[in-house]
């Protein structure tokens, strides 16, 4: 199946100012079952340079620098991608310890999976939630992270929120409702406490509606040995498949915004976003 992403992102200024370098997120990212056969990106004011790098967390980034005021700030991505067929339970977890939790990564897993293991403190409603989810799993990683994922999707709305960070867990928690991004920061948070490490995925997720609406999207990867980083989308109840994109990742949150930079000024900005995803 292949797929169209246009996505346009603009920031319009009250008074002219300076853009400090900017890091860009908008690369969809190249899996056995995702090919990305065209990937363009233009600025408006253009960028005096342009360079494409890899992050600490190996994201493929497009890094801007200006040297002219403006009030203006666009970004125009198109992206088109070719899916093959992805079966995500196409996996056995080894060794077969992994199977149970608790569990114990070993010396070098854990080095490396450090900052995704960094957990926030959970109130005890919340701590109590997830274990009676992980007791009705049996302790079951796999059944427990899937009945988590479903579970969520169940007792939590799913609200749009333009912007701004995360709420914290417990925020999420006790409203029982956010955006995509609240309920995947709780899971995360969730996972952590039960020494999973889990990461924060950014990206696009096409499925058939009437009056197609889309917008960036978030969700989880968890790690377990013989799975790999496994796709959970607690909005939707699901494992993530070859209809989910991801375009960053990141232990931390912050470090998947689609725009990171500043600016030199006192003007006040609007955001307008457009996002179409065309299935061909």
């Amino acid at each position: 199946m292949n797929y169209k992403i246009i996505h346009e992102t603009t920031y319009l200024f009250d008074g002219d100012v300076f853009l400090e370098p900017h890091y860009l997120r908008f690369r969809p990212k190249q899996t056995p079952f995702i090919d990305v056969t065209h990937f363009s990106i233009s600025l408006k004011s253009a960028p005096q340079g342009h360079s494409i790098i890899e992050d600490e967390e190996h994201n493929t980034i497009d890094f801007c620098w200006f040297e002219t005021l403006t009030n203006r700030l666009t970004i125009h991505v198109e992206s088109y991608l070719e899916t093959k067929d992805h079966n995500p339970f196409n996996f056995i977890i080894h060794p077969d310890s992994f199977n149970t939790l608790p569990f114990t990564y070993s010396e070098h897993q854990y080095q490396i999976l450090f900052a995704s293991l960094q957990k926030q403190a959970l109130n005890q409603e919340l701590l109590d939630y997830a274990n009676m989810i992980l007791n009705a799993a049996q302790c079951n990683t796999v059944a427990f992270v899937t009945n988590l994922t479903t579970q969520i999707h169940q007792d939590f709305i799913v609200e749009y929120r333009e912007s701004g960070p995360p709420m914290s867990p417990n925020q999420t928690f006790k409203l029982k409702r956010g955006s995509c991004r609240d309920l995947t920061w709780m899971q995360i948070n969730i996972l952590r406490n039960h020494g999973i490490a889990a990461r924060f995925v950014s990206g696009y997720f096409y499925f058939d509606m009437e009056k197609p609406i889309y917008e960036l999207h978030a969700w989880v990867e968890v790690f377990i040995p013989g799975t790999g980083w496994l796709g959970f989308d607690p909005s939707h109840g699901m494992l993530t498949g070859n209809t989910h994109f991801s375009v960053a990742s990141s232990a931390i949150a912050a470090n998947t915004m689609p725009v990171s930079g500043g600016i030199r000024g006192s003007a006040t900005s609007q955001l307008l976003t457009q996002l179409t995803i065309e299935k061909q």
